[in-house]
């Protein structure tokens, strides 16, 4: 099972995807919001190159567990993308996964400037990288 994730930010959105057989998750772009939520050409390549079978968004967290105040904008925003490209969508805990992505960025060298459209990617393979985990730990593929 081939998965897609997505780190959907206000301005952009970061995806990742798992390899063929559900394991290993691997960055793939950052696009603007624009163009995936309005299903362009550049997000439609990546369905098309990827044919995810399911699609993971980060679900932004509290500290304490509860959803934070953009939960419910990016929870919306998910439905609606997966509701365009005919995707089941599940939602994964997102928390400190871009703070772990910009320590990974930083340990190889990367500025706070050019590490900018890298780290909304990294977090979303970081995430999909914990739910395909889970599930595997579950016994689902």
């Amino acid at each position: 099972m081939r998965a897609l994730a997505l780190d959907i930010g206000e301005v952009r959105i970061g995806i990742a995807a798992s390899d063929a057989s559900g394991r290993v998750a691997n960055p793939v772009k950052v696009l603007p919001a624009a163009e995936v939520l309005g299903c362009a050409r550049t997000f439609k390549r990546i369905l098309e190159d990827y044919e995810p079978d399911v699609l993971v968004c980060g679900r932004p967290k509290t500290m304490a567990g509860e959803d934070g105040p953009q939960a419910e904008r990016v929870m919306a925003q998910g439905r609606q993308i997966a509701a365009a490209c005919g995707l089941p969508l599940e939602f994964v805990d997102e928390r400190l996964s871009s703070a772990e992505a910009k320590r990974i960025l930083r340990e190889e060298g990367y500025s706070e400037k050019s590490m900018r459209g890298k780290v909304d990617m990294i977090a979303a393979s970081l995430f999909l990288q914990s739910w395909l985990d889970a599930r595997q730990d579950k016994g689902l593929d």
